[in-house]
């Protein structure tokens, strides 16, 4: 019985391993096909002819001109990529700035209305962009930010995301190792650099992964607040393409998803512990 069970869990994650790695599978093979051949395959979905759209697992005519011209021949792709390398960089930089103290504060000090302060950041974390889109393109316009980087950069430094993620870590250190640094002399700047930092380093590494998935892929805000294209991320370059850059489109997509890829192979571990922290409640 347990036997059956397992082969029937077996199945059931590698039919679900199998959804995830489709997309990944559909990008590499669209950048390696030739133009014609996407016509031929897309056309019913992004061309004006009739039919069903279909797919090769392998391609008919395997061709790197796709991958060698995004790189050798499309300045707007660069720009687009450097635009989005500073957005997310920038916004990484302010989340650390402003969030590791708020986090420490709110773990490690008792203050009136903490619980409040507390709540408010939970509900703020919930709260789609949607919900909040209309009142910050309000600020923005009055700061004169509209259509500027900083539009999307700003925001996103005092999202209440990554102080969620930090607190949680902070907020497991031991009051024990605290006091006894007290004890010893060490004020509250040195326990919480020499102490709170290096102890809470997985809670920030798995902040600053997480926070560096969703701002390199975020598409809502900058298309909200950037109206110049020469302003645009990345995120914003594939929904651009039409069937005639089908190939174009692909390789940006691999392109585009190798940073996130590597970030997320190398930090693994950060990612899962912070995913953990964030799924436990008060």
């Amino acid at each position: 019985m347990k036997k059956i069970g397992g082969a029937v869990m077996v199945t059931v994650l590698g039919i679900l391993a199998l959804i995830v790695v489709f997309p990944i599978f559909f990008a590499v093979t669209g950048a390696i096909t030739s133009q014609w051949e996407l016509e031929e395959y897309l056309s019913p979905v992004l061309g004006n002819a009739d039919g069903m759209a279909g797919w090769s697992l392998l391609p008919r005519a395997p061709s790197l001109r796709s991958l060698v011209g995004i790189l050798m021949d499309s300045p707007q792709f660069f720009a687009m990529f450097w635009n989005s390398l500073k957005i997310t960089l920038c916004v990484l930089a302010g989340q650390v700035i402003v969030g590791i103290p708020a986090a420490w504060g709110l773990a490690r000090f008792q203050f009136p209305g903490r619980g409040l302060v507390l709540m408010l950041y939970i509900v703020l974390m919930l709260m789609p962009f949607q919900v909040l889109m209309f009142p910050e393109y309000l600020v923005l316009n009055d700061l004169g930010l509209l259509d500027t980087h900083a539009a999307v950069i700003l925001p996103a430094v005092f999202s209440t995301f990554p102080v969620f993620i930090m607190y949680r870590f902070f907020e497991a250190i031991p009051e024990a190792i605290l006091e006894a640094a007290r004890m010893d002399g060490a004020g509250n700047f040195q326990i919480f650099l020499r102490i709170g930092l290096p102890l809470g380093a997985p809670g920030v590494m798995s902040s600053v992964i997480l926070n560096f998935l969703d701002s390199w892929n975020m598409i809502e805000q900058p298309m909200t607040f950037l109206k110049t294209k020469a302003l645009w991320p990345l995120s914003l370059f594939l929904p651009e393409i039409g069937l005639e850059e089908a190939g174009t489109g692909f390789a940006a997509a691999i392109l585009m998803l190798l940073p996130a890829l590597l970030l997320f192979l190398s930090g693994q571990e950060y990612l899962e512990q912070g995913i953990a922290a964030a799924a436990l409640k008060e």
